[in-house]
């Protein structure tokens, strides 16, 4: 695996390298990938809620690298509300994934961008069984999750139903509530943290699991580094460990 210094082009094979667990993945099983963005201090957004641009180019090209090499790039209404992605290949070549919702109360105004199916790929909207929700754009596949007590779906569940239906490797891009959500269930294989070196010293943290007790109960998975060109840091994090 090469890597390189600071402030320098990385090499070719470095971005094989942090892609090459995601193209190892057993075809039997889903795998999943979560990423963050964040500060140095693990914050996305200042307490106004400004991020853009926490981090530089190369951890933006590396997402959509991600984008490229997965089946599907599943973000969670709140983000769809607040930033109406695209969730397309723009700034790598590579194919455009399946675009997927989660959006448990029927939400995502049927305008949202992502929901266009203009290039031809696969839309789903994943919802809590049962609810009376609007329509959606034709050719929007719908995918019902029985929620919990609290009215939240269960992500093993979420990624065990599109799987059935051929979605086997995902990228969990956002945002903070919802990679979290997907990491306090287990059910992520890769989390990749991508630290800016900036300080904000207040504002919207990053992950945000269930609270533990003793140290002994802390993630502690095998990480690889890898310093990308313009400053930034990438953290790839195997969860399976």
């Amino acid at each position: 695996m090469s890597t390189t210094s600071l402030g320098e082009t990385p090499v070719p094979d470095m971005a094989d390298a942090m892609l090459a667990p995601l193209r190892a993945a057993d075809p039997s099983r889903a795998f999943v990938v979560a990423q963050l963005g964040q500060s140095l201090d693990g914050r996305i957004a200042t307490p106004t809620g400004e991020s853009r641009w926490i981090n530089k180019d190369a951890a933006l090209d590396h997402v959509h690298r991600i984008r490229a090499a997965v089946d599907g790039v599943l973000v969670g209404v709140g983000t769809v509300v607040a930033d109406d992605p695209l969730l397309n290949v723009r700034r790598v070549a590579g194919r455009n994934p399946a675009r997927i919702v989660i959006d448990p109360l029927g939400r995502i105004p049927i305008t949202a961008r992502c929901l266009d199916g203009a290039d031809g790929c696969r839309r789903f909207v994943v919802r809590a069984a049962g609810i009376d929700a609007p329509p959606l754009p034709d050719g929007v596949e719908i995918v019902a999750i029985r929620p919990d007590a609290r009215g939240r779906l269960d992500p093993n569940a979420t990624v065990a139903a599109l799987f059935a239906r051929g979605i086997k490797t995902m990228l969990v891009e956002g945002g903070a509530w919802t990679v979290s959500a997907f990491v306090d269930a287990r059910a992520v294989d890769r989390l990749h943290v991508l630290v800016a070196p900036v300080i904000l010293g207040s504002g919207k943290p990053g992950l945000s699991l269930k609270p533990i007790d003793r140290l002994s109960e802390a993630l502690r998975p095998k990480a690889r580094i890898f310093p990308l060109f313009d400053g930034d840091v990438l953290f790839d994090c195997d969860l399976r460990t």
